[in-house]
């Protein structure tokens, strides 16, 4: 526990990936029309499954628009889901939000995660992450109503990086928009405004390698990282941001037979794989594909996207959402742009 703990302290004292909140205490905060679990009447909604190319299960939710046109060959879009979610977390709502603009779209669990293959469960793998996007694209290609060469992917949080490291090696994939996007390797190197010292880092690859050992001798799993279950009075305002969506009926989900307490906890031994992980390094070849940057004005994570805008090359756009902070752009149906994302994937899948 000892090792654990450490890990924890120097994870909540970088606010690495999706450990803290920002509304207050207990009550669940509903304001600016949070509709986490929506259901559209406009839109047929059926379960799909498909495999990685590691021969991996990848579950989905396939939305498609009650009037498409099935003869015809429709634009689509793959939705990733925050790191340490499910589908059910902000991927299922823009999924249906988008398919009633008129798109095929594909809401899915990453692997480890949700519904989707992959053991031991919550286990860290952003290379396999990347390419359930592409095999999400496998899938939709083989649609006889979508058309193969008008995808595209919008990532949340932290699959907005894992969705453009995607693009970086897949051309299929035609335009590209993040919405309160994590850069997850930096986040877990070097915190939010690079507050995690050398010295830190290096502890927690300590602590990391030390679990490994355990678990290869026989050990169980251990948890770090994600959201807390009790807020207390000297709860970080990030802490509690994220506790009002995981940690209340507003966006708490639990898939079947994965366990309510790890909900958002990948595994200790394996965390230290996004130390590994440099999403941007090539983000400007994936120019001339379009790139939309959604972010929060409040959003403690707003650097990864300008980060990201610094870097693409053209065309790009960042949008910064005014008063919005990181879980805002969740499912506050009220402050999320999906104007800007309907007109973004309209005018490049067309």
């Amino acid at each position: 526990m000892r090792k654990l703990a450490l890990t924890l302290t120097l994870l909540l004292a970088s606010t690495a990936m999706t450990t803290l909140n920002a509304h207050s205490a207990a009550a669940q905060d509903m304001s600016n029309g949070a509709a986490n679990f929506y259901k559209s009447d406009a839109v047929v909604a059926q379960k799909v499954s498909f495999k990685n190319k590691l021969g991996m299960k990848v579950v989905g939710n396939l939305f498609v628009p009650k009037d498409l046109d099935r003869a015809a060959r429709s634009p689509a879009i793959v939705v990733g889901h925050p790191m340490g979610a499910v589908k059910e977390q902000a991927s299922n709502l823009y999924a249906q939000k988008l398919a009633e603009q008129g798109f095929v779209t594909l809401s899915f669990d990453l692997s480890f995660w949700g519904e989707s293959d992959g053991q031991p469960r919550h286990t860290v793998a952003p290379d396999i992450y990347v390419d359930d996007f592409s095999a999400a694209v496998d899938f939709l290609s083989t649609q006889s109503f979508v058309n193969p060469e008008r995808i595209g992917v919008l990532g949340i949080c932290g699959s907005g990086s894992f969705a453009v490291s995607a693009a970086q090696i897949d051309l299929r994939i035609k335009a590209i928009a993040t919405v309160s996007m994590y850069d997850m390797g930096a986040a877990t190197r070097d915190g939010l405004r690079k507050s995690v010292t050398l010295e830190q880092r290096k502890a927690a690859l300590k602590a990391a390698a030390e679990q490994r050992l355990a678990e290869f001798t026989g050990g169980k799993p251990e948890y770090t990282g994600g959201t807390v279950h009790k807020l207390t009075a000297d709860s970080h305002p990030i802490e509690r941001e994220f506790y009002d969506f995981y940690r209340t009926p507003r966006g708490e989900f639990t898939p079947e037979g994965d366990s309510a307490l790890l909900t958002t906890h990948p595994t200790l031994s394996s965390n230290i794989a996004f130390m590994n992980f440099y999403p941007f390094a090539q983000i400007e070849t994936i120019s001339p594909r379009p790139m939309l940057f959604i972010t929060g004005e409040q959003a403690h994570s707003i650097e990864f996207s300008q980060d990201a805008y610094k870097r693409a090359g053209e065309p790009k756009e960042l949008v910064i959402v005014p008063g919005a902070g990181h879980v805002d752009l969740y499912d506050r149906v009220n402050l999320i742009p999906f104007g800007k994302l309907t007109a973004f994937f309209g005018n490049n899948l067309s």
